[in-house]
């Protein structure tokens, strides 16, 4: 006999064929969310596990699932057959990404202040012009800042980039950090000026502890473009500030592909990028939703 009060199982009454509808739609809806993140990961899970195989193991064709496991190829990404050490290209992607970052939420959150809590005259020109900077394809640019690079004896140095990696990550920042600032209680802000605080003590004690989340995103995305892109740092610098997408490329020689070795490098190199989402997972959810909800 069921333990459900009878007042209780009266109460609930049948289920409208609505709800059924809804409950099949959202059942739907989450199969293939779990299909589309299937679909995402499995390359990225196949990369881990080839790199773990040797060359030969890993060259089969159909490839060999069940193979033994090797560490030959990260052995040789860290130099051990070749003498060539990564960690240079490494520090340079490091170094590139995080200062251009940094130098990026400076600007970022100043401007995004202007544009949404203390709005200037025509803002919707000024993001308009902000986004009309990323329509120009990058290659488009690339014969102009080679001469300008060549021009100022910047080629090959780790500072260009950091300039490069800030003027392309700038304008997405500000249109993500304006929406962020934009839900900020306009309460909170008259509230710190009847106090007498200044725009930099409104920034620093108002504004980024509540868009803290909005902040991380940003960071995280800039980053994630900064240490990914090749095109620039592959025209644009050579032995001393080479990145480490450069360096993944000379694993593809004349001699042939070696897959286990390219996976074990594309691994090692995604790692920095993988460590600060799953950190900052909290943060960049908040972020992307923030707004989305009343």
């Amino acid at each position: 006999m069921s333990s459900t009060p009878l007042s209780l199982r009266r109460s609930r009454g049948p289920v409208s064929p609505d709800a059924r509808r809804r409950r099949r739609t959202g059942s739907l809806l989450g199969l293939v969310a779990w299909l589309c993140g299937i679909a995402f990961f499995l390359p990225v899970a196949w990369m881990v596990l080839t790199s773990f195989h040797s060359e030969t193991d890993a060259a089969t064709n159909p490839p060999s699932v069940g193979a033994g496991l090797s560490l030959h190829g990260y052995q040789e990404f860290f130099g051990a057959g070749t003498g060539v050490s990564p960690w240079p290209p490494l520090i340079n992607s490091l170094t590139a990404s995080v200062v251009s970052t940094l130098v990026v939420l400076l600007l970022a959150v100043p401007a995004a202040y202007a544009l949404s809590i203390k709005p200037v005259r025509k803002w919707s020109d000024v993001m308009f012009f902000f986004l009309s900077t990323k329509m120009l394809p990058l290659v488009a640019g690339l014969l102009p800042v080679y001469l300008v690079a060549q021009n100022t004896g910047m080629l090959d140095s780790i500072w260009l980039l950091v300039i490069l990696y800030t003027s392309m990550n700038l304008p997405i920042a500000v249109w993500m950090m304006r929406s962020f600032l934009s839900e900020v209680p306009v309460e909170m802000l008259e509230a710190a000026s009847i106090d007498g605080a200044g725009l930099h003590t409104t920034l620093l004690r108002i504004v980024a502890p509540v868009a803290m989340p909005g902040i991380a995103a940003t960071a995280l995305i800039s980053f994630i473009f900064s240490w990914n892109e090749l095109l620039f740092a592959r025209v644009l610098t050579g032995i001393v500030a080479g990145t480490s997408p450069v360096f993944l490329t000379g694993f593809v020689t004349s001699q042939g592909l070696f897959l286990a070795k390219v996976c074990a490098a594309a691994t090692v190199i995604s790692l920095p990028v993988l460590i600060a989402g799953f950190a900052a997972q909290d943060k960049l959810v908040q972020g992307l939703s923030l707004g989305a909800v009343k």
